[in-house]
Order: C-alpha cells, then structure tokens, then sequence
C-alpha cells in the first residue's frame, strides 16, 4: 500500500521544512538536501527527527539515482 496523495501534497522535512521524495517500493521519504531518510511504518511517516536515519554518500548518490531513474517527484514544489 502506498500512501494518500493528499498527505504526501503536505508532507514537509520536519528540520527543513522543505519538500521530500516518496520511494514507495521501499517505505520512506528521503530528504536529499539534509540526507535524512524517514520510516514508513504501516503506512504511517514517522516523521520525528530523532528517529530519520542520516545517509552515507554511497546511499546519498543510489537514492539521487533511483529517484532520477524512476522519474519521482518531489512531495510539493517550493
């Protein structure tokens, strides 16, 4: 299951406040700017800072090319 559009319209970094990129097909939203990866748990965000997972730059650049790859799009645009 994937989550609601309209929550995903809204869904902002909680540090950043910026925009995120949904990667579905393995449940969570990425934060390129800050490198913060935040958990989908039964189709629920977790987004509390304490708890996003802050990527390597190996992760960093798999993610950018994924996300390019896979042509998706930001949460919302600035």
């Amino acid at each position: 299951m994937s989550l609601d559009p309209q929550l995903l319209a809204i869904l902002a970094c909680p540090v950043d406040k910026g925009a995120l990129f949904y990667v579905a097909d393995e449940d969570f939203l990425y934060n390129p700017r800050l490198m913060r990866r935040y958990d989908v748990r039964a189709d629920i965000p977790v987004m509390l800072p304490d708890e996003a997972t802050i990527v390597d730059d190996a992760e960093h650049e798999r993610l950018m090319a994924k996300i390019a790859a896979e042509g998706l799009l930001p949460t919302f645009e600035a």
